[in-house]
């Protein structure tokens, strides 16, 4: 048995809860905040067979694609703004970020 935990941003979290259920696997779905750019995740964690992983993992791919999004750069605090540039910046967002790890028990309630 594994535990597949994927982080994906907020936008693909709803897609991606709806392919897995389609597809007859159960998620959590944790609120979650990335580091980065401060916006809103969402974590899921997927118990699954073994022989199901490599489904679960092509599920959360087809869902979640990266895309380039339009960011306000943090204005720098307490340093040096003279090189500071208030203009938008073009970043890559999105896709996901997924671990994959033995469970040795598994138990529901």
């Amino acid at each position: 048995m594994k535990l597949v935990v994927a982080v994906v941003q907020d936008k693909d979290s709803n897609r991606l809860s709806e392919a897995l259920v389609k597809s007859n696997f159960r998620a959590t779905k944790l609120a979650s905040t990335g580091g980065f750019l401060r916006s809103g995740n969402t974590t899921f964690m997927i118990g699954t067979e073994d022989q199901h992983v490599q489904r679960v993992l092509d599920i959360i791919k087809e869902n979640c694609q990266s895309r380039d999004q339009l960011v306000a750069p943090v204005s720098p605090m307490g340093g040096n703004a003279d090189s500071y540039v208030p203009y938008p910046v073009e970043v890559e967002v999105g896709g996901a970020t997924v671990f994959v790890l033995p469970i040795e028990q598994f138990m529901q309630f």
